[in-house]
């Protein structure tokens, strides 16, 4: 898709690198409560105003959930009149999918848009 290795960068670069093929990125959760980092410890979450997303980013064309917990704000991005789809976790803790598999169902999606 992009020829760079995201992964060398540190959390500035790959944010510069996003930054720069277009893309987005906002959490579905303005805050929440959570010892470690399993989704499964979230308490008491707060959402983000998503509709203020699109307000912040009028070109946005989609919105691509990264994992379950994400995804379970889905009903809210589909009244936002755009382009959803729920993705993989690309969280180490989702070791029931390899990287390669990860990266190919990313790699699908992020291909339906101009993100050069």
């Amino acid at each position: 898709m992009w020829d760079e290795d995201l992964a060398a960068l540190d959390y500035a670069g790959r944010l510069d690198a996003l930054r720069r093929h277009r893309v987005g990125l906002w959490d579905v959760y303005r805050s929440c409560e959570r010892e470690g980092s399993l989704d499964s410890a979230i308490r008491a979450p707060q959402p983000n105003d998503l509709a203020e997303l699109t307000r912040r980013a009028p070109q946005l064309l989609a919105v691509a959930h990264n994992g379950g917990e994400s995804a379970r704000s889905r009903r809210v991005t589909e009244t936002l009149g755009l382009a959803v789809h729920t993705l993989p976790s690309t969280s180490p803790a989702n070791a029931s999918w390899s990287f390669e598999r990860k990266l190919a169902a990313w790699r699908e999606v992020f291909s339906r848009y101009d993100l050069a």
